[in-house]
């Protein structure tokens, strides 16, 4: 088949979107196909383009994998409302020429990804030219998010005009796919017929995500001096739709002079994004906390299997508008999740299982600190618990997620589609 892949974010961008659509991206080339990709140079989640790519057009050619074209765009150091709508806006203009020549390929497939929304009307016309099917895959409800999250004004002409473009875009598209079950409702919530919707979750690879034998060292317990704690992690993102806000109190309770002092618990926050320096002022006291940047992806089996216990926090407002990408490493490295969210969220039904006997961790109500507080000391006090949840974590990803399986499905798809 002969794949166009039309998204703002791509490898070598270490978390969520890129990431996805990277692998799928060489996995398919890898598997005989012809892909094309129009995307931005890396910018996530730093917010600022990576020194080794100038912000400028250039194309990426190799044997065996994807064409890779890169437009320029505006990041903004602050990504406010006003300035990410700009900083959309930017590659859609840029990309627009880009789009336009590889109508005259006449790909069988025009595969484009949410976010950026900014990108589906051009796939569409795209697609239509060229006489090929569409696919829309949303990774983020990002315009449900913009509002729900307050990152765009909840009432006035944008969302009046946001809203009243997205549904007849959205069902227009020949398939539309996403990540969760409870988002693949969503889409269909929105008008796009049950017929037209796939799912396509994120994966893991579970070979390379795997639990670390207990009895062997661990380089980051090693190198931090942290041999003998009990890890609290968090790894992923720094944006606005985490809830870390929850994590500088959290670290206070139980650090020294906290109500609940605990010189056992340690914890690692490690990540960038647009949150990160607010939250290294919060804990820069801090002798219980340990900030760590992104990690390249040759560490992260052992970042991963650092933890006792994996945080996942979120805010109440992102339930079924997005699903957190890190979770899939998250289970495949055999540890618990403390996440926060309600139980009928895809969140709930992944971590807390459908009884205790098959969960894989512990949810509590969002932004709620003492629930979150006494979910902390359940397991920190509990190293069976923390066993048995962790492998019910390993598990559900080999069992759901694994990439083989996940890829082999949408490839399936893709040819029924054509």
């Amino acid at each position: 088949m002969r794949i166009l892949v039309y998204g703002l974010n791509y490898q070598p961008e270490l978390t969520g979107i890129g990431k996805y659509t990277g692998e799928m991206c060489s996995w398919l080339a890898s598997h005989g196909h012809d892909v094309r990709v129009v995307t931005a140079p890396p910018y996530y989640p730093a917010w600022r383009v990576r020194e080794d790519y100038r912000n400028a057009y250039r194309i990426q050619r190799a044997q065996g994998k994807a064409t890779v074209y890169r437009c320029p765009l505006y990041v903004p150091d602050k990504p406010t409302g006003i300035k990410r709508m700009l900083h959309l806006t930017s590659f859609m203009l840029t990309s627009l020429p880009i789009l336009v020549k590889q109508i005259f390929w006449k790909p069988d497939i025009v595969f484009t990804v949410e976010p950026t929304f900014f990108c589906a009307p051009i796939a569409l016309l795209v697609a239509s030219a060229a006489g090929s099917a569409s696919w829309l895959h949303v990774q983020d409800f990002e315009v449900d998010a913009a509002f729900d999250l307050g990152l765009l004004p909840a009432q006035g002409p944008i969302h009046d005009l946001a809203l009243a473009l997205e549904g007849p875009i959205t069902r227009a598209f020949s398939r539309v796919s996403s990540i969760s079950t409870k988002m693949v409702e969503r889409a269909q919530a929105k008008g796009v017929d049950p017929s037209q919707t796939v799912l396509f979750p994120n994966w893991v690879n579970v070979g390379e995500i795997s639990p670390q034998n207990p009895g062997l060292p661990n380089s980051f317990r090693r190198e931090l001096g942290l041999e003998d704690k009990i890890i609290l992690l968090y790894s992923g993102n720094m944006g606005a739709k985490q809830g870390l806000e929850l994590l500088a109190p959290l670290a206070e309770d139980f650090g020294p002079g906290g109500h609940d002092e605990d010189p056992r618990i340690h914890f690692i926050f490690c990540g960038d994004g647009a949150y990160r320096p607010r939250l290294e002022a919060l804990v820069a006291h801090r002798s219980n906390v340990t900030m760590l940047p992104l990690q390249p992806y040759l560490r992260l089996n052992d970042l991963l299997n650092a933890a006792d216990v994996h945080l996942l926090p979120q805010r109440a407002g992102a339930a079924d508008l997005v699903m957190p990408s890190k979770l899939t490493g998250m289970l495949s490295s055999g540890r618990p999740v403390l996440a926060t969210a309600e139980p009928d969220t895809q969140v709930g039904h992944v971590v807390g299982g459908h009884c205790e006997d098959d969960a894989c961790g512990i949810i509590v109500p969002a932004e709620d600190p003492d629930a979150l507080h006494a979910a902390v000391k359940r397991l920190v006090g509990n190293p069976v618990l923390r066993h048995r949840l962790g492998e019910n974590a390993r598990r559900y990803a080999v069992e759901h997620l694994g990439r083989e399986q996940v890829l082999q499905q949408f490839e399936r798809d893709l040819s029924e589609l054509l």
